[in-house]
């Protein structure tokens, strides 16, 4: 439960229990989701207007329900609601949702959500998953985000909506509870909108047994470095003595360290005391390597296992002009268009050239093998990078020079690195939608830190979103415009 008195947009299934996170949305593979949002925002210190993006989900289909503004809608106004209706065919896993209409979820908008699969292939590994094995990390900020300025340090770290800031009271921290000698699935997610942070838990290993919706070969490691939007399921062992444990969240940016329990949570075993832990953060001997990471099925990427031999090689490189102080991917600012790429689409127009904004969207046409190589070292750097309505095979990490066609691990935000990195990228284009990539340091891609893929967009054409969603533009139009 959110501690820190601040203006915040927050989610909840009625006005009275809003939180932050938001509540947790749970289903199972092959389910049909209605989620209807109601705009009931009313502070003009902040964003009014509303949309919701479901991190991770394809949409195959459903583009209409994805989320990000000037994309594929426009934004819900105050006392307006939109129903996301979409199903989940053939993804289970860890996902999230959060605003996606320019800051935002740095506001408070954010919650996870957990598909759960009724044959999960790693169900022999642990005893327990439920809500109580959700591990939320994200930055919190003691003022409203449009008033922070272009790219604002973090106050805090929350760690299940949950922390301490320097300097501040020593507030309640999260408690996660488990029983000694049983083996629990966490599922680990970063709602962040800037850091990363090298997430550990003091005296026990954690076994990564799924990657952004991607079950992948087990893999032990002490820690994990985990960038804006990923998410990770891990299982522990609770074989330790009983006793209470520092779980650490340790930020790349704000106060790093943990003086005075910022940044962290406690593992607390059933019998321990009712007190903050004593223990101590080792050396890490096995941190997390990306390139170690494998998918558990069907591994090789796509396409012909050579650099540069996809069927189309795009190169995306992101550059920055101090003065605006705007970023750039290949030399265009992707600024919201006034009417959303779908809505252009279904209004007929097919090519790069006609879509806007100009140099920002770029036309792929469907069962197309594509390579994307994003060079590390711009300014804000190191961006994670996601791809909506796709997951895609990083045969390249950040850190390494060696392209992996055979077996990379598959995933949906990526990190692109520092100077000399070249982080490459495929998937196939086999979802017809109008699908944003992005950095998902929140406050770089209000600064224009992204390219939309108009894939397939004759197929695009042909879909029909539902009547609400034609009115969500007339009504934002009809609204003064917005300027907390």
């Amino acid at each position: 439960m959110l501690r820190f008195a601040t203006s915040a947009v927050l989610a909840g299934t009625s006005q009275s229990n809003v939180a932050f996170p938001g509540p947790i949305i749970r289903g199972f593979k092959g389910d049909q989701f209605a989620l209807n949002v109601i705009d009931r925002l009313t502070d003009t210190s902040m964003l009014r207007s509303t949309s919701i993006h479901w991190h991770g989900m394809f949409q195959k289909g459903s583009a209409y329900a994805d989320g990000p503004v000037g994309v594929t809608q426009c934004p819900i106004v105050p006392g307006d609601s939109f129903n996301y209706n979409f199903r989940v065919p053939d993804q289970a896993g860890t996902f999230w949702y959060h605003s996606h209409y320019l800051s935002q979820y740095c506001d408070g908008l954010r919650g996870a959500m957990v598909i759960y699969d009724r044959n999960d292939p790693h169900r022999g590994l642990y005893d327990f998953d439920d809500e109580s094995t959700i591990i939320t990390v994200g930055d919190w900020y003691h003022g409203p985000a449009p008033s922070l300025g272009p790219v604002p340090t973090p106050d805090s770290t929350l760690i299940n909506g949950q922390g301490r800031y320097a300097g501040g009271p020593a507030a309640e921290l999260a408690v996660v509870n488990v029983i000694r000698n049983r083996r629990y699935r966490f599922r680990l997610i970063s709602i962040s909108c800037d850091p990363n942070f090298i997430f550990s838990i003091d005296g026990h290993p954690m076994i990564i047994i799924e990657v952004d919706g991607i079950s992948v070969q087990p893999l032990t490691v002490d820690s994990i470095q985990i960038f804006a939007g990923q998410r990770y399921s891990f299982v522990l062992h609770a074989n330790r003595p009983t006793d209470n444990y520092w779980i650490r969240a340790d930020p790349n940016l704000g106060t790093s360290g943990f003086a005075g329990g910022i940044n962290s949570a406690i593992l607390r075993y059933a019998g321990a005391p009712i007190r903050e832990p004593s223990t101590d953060r080792v050396p890490f001997n096995n941190p997390l390597l990306e390139t170690r990471l494998q998918p558990l099925n069907g591994p090789a990427a796509p396409g012909v296992a050579r650099v540069g031999a996809a069927d189309i090689n795009i190169n995306l490189d992101i550059g920055f002009l101090s003065n605006p102080g705007i970023f750039t991917v290949n030399n265009a600012t992707m600024t919201t268009p006034e009417v959303p790429v779908l809505l252009q689409i279904l209004s007929g127009a097919r090519t790069a050239q006609e879509l806007m904004p100009a140099g920002s969207v770029y036309t792929l046409p469907r069962n197309k093998v594509v390579e994307l190589s994003i060079p590390g070292g711009s300014t804000g750097s190191p961006h994670p990078i996601h791809l909506h309505g796709h997951a895609f095979s990083v045969v390249r990490s950040a850190g390494s020079s060696t392209y992996n066609y055979n077996n990379p691990v598959r995933r949906d935000v990526v990190n692109t690195g520092v100077a000399g990195d070249n982080v490459t990228i495929r998937f196939t284009t086999d979802n017809p939608g109008p699908w944003i990539l992005h950095c998902h340091i929140d406050w770089h891609m209000v600064l224009g830190l992204s390219v939309v893929f108009a894939e397939d967009a004759p197929a695009v054409a042909t879909q029909d979103p539902p009547p609400a969603w034609d009115q969500l533009c007339p009504k934002f139009d009809r609204l003064p415009a917005e300027d907390p």
